[in-house]
């Protein structure tokens, strides 16, 4: 019989170096696979736990086809990766994801082109060049809305809240970037997220729904399963195996959606790879996200997750440092994921906690109680 999956041995190459190749990383060494990262930061998170780093920039054509060489499949673990780069070491390397489905979301007004195409429900939206359109299409938007720029934007960077026409003016500083996306305000209730995974063979599978909370525009808590209805838990898991289908995904997406009051939802981004809001599969499920990322692209089938204790997941922001050090050592079930940074920066993810709990309410009101995250 011949095998189409890569075996144990076989080199996979990751592009990007932060904490999402490292977590990759590690489950593709568990499994049995050498691992090469490329990224320009020296020692990056990722590289501690690979058996080789390329030191070089994301753009840089040669070293992406040295690591075309090197690898047996590529893959990436973040949307800032050069997509014309990329391209060019398609012919020379399987890379599951694409640069197709990475030209898509790393562009704000290509992504919600392609999920309007796919008749996906997602916010109204304009696009926008210069201050005279943030004018004329907030007339039909209406306020409040949100300006994004169109490419580079993570964890709240690259956008501006609009709540009257006077923020017009310090909102279309964001032009100089380029051109924008004017959306409306979804008047949301909660904020979900569905990581699912698709393989070759056509294997899809979805992780249980996340309810997230962010502050200041970077993911806080994730709490599984998420406190919905049943029927909202199937249509968004529904919306996420749709997009893998038509996307012909290889690999995990994780697809970030709205709730209303009245229980519609809409999808806000997707992100191509592994995610913050997943990060609980690795305690709180029987696969975590990044094995079945890695099971994804090397061909391998995939499996059928299940939620085995609810959770809560949490971010150590560079400012929290200094608390969660202090008090782990009182926590017997907090499980510590620390990246590998060197400095811990205010707002920079540093690590995340996750808890297991057949009550995440009383987790939150514990982790209140710590005053780390005041």
């Amino acid at each position: 019989m011949n095998k189409t999956y890569l075996l144990p041995n076989s080199t996979i190459g990751i592009i990007g170096g932060g904490q999402l190749g490292r977590m990759m990383a590690l489950s593709a060494k568990a499994m049995g696979y050498r691992v090469i990262v490329l990224d320009p930061t020296i020692d990056s998170p990722c590289g501690q736990v690979c058996d080789e780093q390329i030191i070089a920039e994301y753009d840089d054509v040669e070293a992406l086809r040295e690591l075309a060489v090197k690898a047996d499949v590529v893959t990436y673990e973040f949307e800032n990766v050069d997509n014309g780069a990329l391209a060019k070491i398609e012919d020379m390397v399987k890379v599951p994801q694409g640069s197709e489905l990475l030209s898509i979301t790393q562009d704000r007004i290509l992504e919600k082109a392609y999920l309007e195409s796919v008749n996906i429900n997602i916010a109204p939206y304009a696009v926008v060049v210069d201050k005279d359109d943030i004018l004329e299409q907030s007339k039909s938007i209406g306020y409040p809305a949100v300006l994004k720029t169109a490419r580079g934007g993570y964890d709240g960077k690259g956008q501006i809240v609009l709540r009257s026409v006077e923020d017009v003016d310090a909102a279309s500083e964001l032009l100089k970037y380029g051109s924008c996306v004017l959306e409306a305000f979804i008047p949301f209730e909660k904020e979900v997220s569905v990581i699912v995974a698709r393989n070759a063979s056509g294997q899809i599978e979805t992780f249980p729904v996340s309810e997230n909370v962010h502050q200041n525009n970077i993911l806080h808590t994730s709490v599984v399963p998420a406190n919905l209805d049943r029927d909202i838990h199937e249509e968004a898991r529904a919306i996420a195996v749709k997009l893998a289908e038509v996307l012909q995904l290889e690999g995990v997406l994780a697809v970030e959606m709205f709730v209303t009051t009245s229980g519609a939802l809409y999808v806000n981004e997707l992100a191509p790879r592994p995610h913050n809001s997943g990060h609980y599969t690795i305690e709180a499920c029987n696969i975590s996200q990044f094995t079945q990322h890695i099971r994804a692209i090397v061909g391998l089938p995939l499996l059928k997750p299940e939620l085995v204790r609810p959770a809560v997941m949490i971010n150590i922001l560079g400012q929290h440092v200094a608390g969660v050090n202090e008090q782990m050592g009182d926590y017997s079930r907090w499980y510590v994921h620390y990246y590998g940074k060197k400095e811990a920066k205010v707002d920079r993810k540093m690590g995340h906690i996750t808890i297991l709990a057949n009550d995440p309410n009383a987790v939150l009101i514990d982790l209140e109680e710590t005053k780390i995250w005041e």
